[in-house]
């Protein structure tokens, strides 16, 4: 009888610690059901690992906004990407809308605007993080296409996340147009 009692205190005890070290496992980590039923462990990552690939994505989003438009959805876009910068932003869209009407010239000429490549580099070593980005854009007159090169410069620093109009967290300050050729 004595060898079933403790028998008995010892499975309970191993069964207790298993039970805790399952439930501190499980505690610190998530779990998707994929379609097929089958659990998918996901892993928690900082927002440090994936800042390269944010900072990349958040300015070929804030380019693409800025410089590929056409009658049709240059309102739209440009509120997009203003969301996605501070003044220095919103002082070169002002400038652009003032300097011969820009986008009076869009509308009456129906010019499509369409961006070809945007190949960024940033320094994300510390905040402000600083980028330096080469647009690549051409710009339909009907039967006369023209290209264009752009390269911009500025710093990105961290905001709060705004869905879904800043889904990256990052606001673009000290934004300049640096260089622009045919």
């Amino acid at each position: 009888m004595f060898t079933v009692v403790i028998g008995a205190v010892l499975t309970c005890i191993v069964s207790v610690l298993l039970v805790m070290k399952l439930h501190n496992q499980t505690v610190n980590s998530a779990f998707v059901v994929n379609t097929d039923g089958s659990i998918i462990p996901l892993k928690l990552v900082t927002q440090q690992e994936n800042l390269g690939v944010e900072v990349l994505a958040h300015l070929e989003l804030f380019h693409t906004y800025f410089y590929h438009i056409d009658a049709s959805n240059y309102e739209k876009y440009l509120e997009k990407a203003l969301w996605l910068g501070n003044s220095s932003v919103d002082a070169l869209y002002r400038q652009k809308k003032a300097d011969g009407g820009v986008y009076n010239r869009l509308l009456q000429y129906s010019l499509i605007q369409k961006v070809l490549s945007i190949e960024s580099t940033i320094d994300i070593q510390e905040e402000p993080y600083h980028f330096e980005t080469k647009t690549i854009f051409e710009i339909n007159r009907g039967s006369i296409i023209d290209t264009y090169e752009l390269t911009t410069t500025g710093n990105l620093i961290h905001v709060n996340r705004n869905f879904p109009k800043n889904t990256h967290g990052l606001l673009i300050t000290d934004f300049l147009k640096i260089h622009y050729k045919s």
